[in-house]
Order: structure tokens, then sequence, then C-alpha cells
């Protein structure tokens, strides 16, 4: 709805000598807090003669799109005022639902991570961005990721990543880390397009070793 905030009466409505409304101007505020549409007609009077039906239509309201616009707005605030004093406790109760559920969407999807890109324009969600690195993890032999946060750093645009993992003992683990690390820094600037500066590994369990068959059985065979 296209409106002036300004109070003062536009150019055309001032009189000759530039003090008063000439005769037959646009509207002028008769108190502080009415508006008065780019057209110099007030809001108020607007909405009266658009709830009036009684009087006879105003041609200037009919034809000019700035009242057009307002006169539309204000029905629809009306219609949702008068929808809310009617205590439509389903349709509220669905509206409830729906606003929750889209709060709780967000929750879900954490916090919105800044890409690479020139602009800076471009996002993903952090729990989306935390599960491609996880696989990424995953993809090393007796590795399994855990949780994994992003932090910010400098500007916020550079990302830390710490991931806690599970890891077997059948090789050295630094070894093993240094290939979880170096399989998430490719997954998060070639999949995702994240400047991840650096990534934290802890290792909050060991991945215990199926024993090898021996020849003839089969696993779970007597």
């Amino acid at each position: 709805m296209a409106v002036d905030e300004s109070h003062a009466p536009p150019p055309e409505s001032l009189g000759a000598d530039g003090t008063g409304p000439k005769p037959g101007a646009a509207d002028v505020p008769s108190f502080a807090d009415d508006v008065v549409t780019p057209c110099g007609r007030l809001l108020s009077r607007i909405w009266e003669q658009a709830r009036d039906t009684a009087q006879a239509a105003d041609p200037h309201i009919s034809s000019c799109p700035h009242c057009r616009e307002a006169a539309e707005g204000l029905s629809a605030v009306t219609a949702a005022s008068q929808a809310l004093r009617t205590g439509d406790r389903p349709g509220l109760e669905a509206l409830a639902d729906r606003v929750m559920n889209i709060v709780r969407a967000e929750v879900r999807l954490g916090r919105l991570l800044p890409l690479a890109d020139p602009d800076r324009a471009l996002r993903i969600a952090e729990s989306a961005a935390a599960k491609v690195l996880r696989q990424a993890a995953d993809r090393v032999p007796g590795a399994r990721a855990a949780a994994c946060r992003f932090v910010p750093v400098g500007d916020g645009v550079d990302l830390r990543v710490t991931m806690t993992l599970a890891a077997a003992l059948d090789r050295p683990l630094p070894d093993r880390i240094h290939q979880v690390r170096r399989s998430v820094l490719r997954s998060a600037g070639q999949d995702l397009g994240l400047a991840v500066t650096a990534v934290d590994i802890t290792v909050v369990d060991v991945l215990e070793q199926e024993p090898p068959c021996r020849p003839g059985l089969t696993p779970g065979g007597a």
C-alpha cells in the first residue's frame, strides 16, 4: 500500500499564497496521525467512503490507483480482524500449528552458513552442511563421524569445523585422523563451497574390529 508518511499537504493543494488549501483541492490531514496518499487524499477519508456504500461513489477513488490500493489493503485488514473476533477456534488452532511447524523446521535447520561465493549471498543450512561433512569422514575406512559443528572465523565467511568421531585402532590413530581431515576439507571446498580453514577432530570412541572369518566358515555360521 503506497502511502506518504509526510503530514504536509501536497504542493498542488495549496492556495495561491501558499498558506492554505485552494477550493476543491485534495484533503489536508485533520489530525497528526492521519496519512496522506501520494494523490493527496486522506487515508481516513478513503476508508470512510469505501465502507459507506450509501454515499455516492467518488469518481476519484474509483479511478485512482493509490486510493484503490489503500482501500483494498484496509479491507483485507478489516476482514482479518473480523475473523479473529469471531473466535474461529479451529481456524486459529490450524494457523498456530502451521506457525509452530515452521518454527520447528527452522530450529532443525540450524544456522545459515555463508558460502564462499564472490557476492556472499548464498547460504546453506548448518544441518545440511554437517551431514555432508560427516559422510566425508565416514568414507575413510575405520572412521565413523558423530557430531559436526561450525565456528565462524574472522568476518564470518571463514569457518572452523569441530568434529567428534569413533576410530578403529588397526593403524596409527594420527594417520587416520589426518586422512579424515583431508576428506572433510576436500568435501567442504569441492562439494559445498565452504571456506573451511581448519578441522578439529576429537576421537570419542573406538570402533571394534570384527575378527576375520576362518576358511570354510561364513559370518554367523557354526
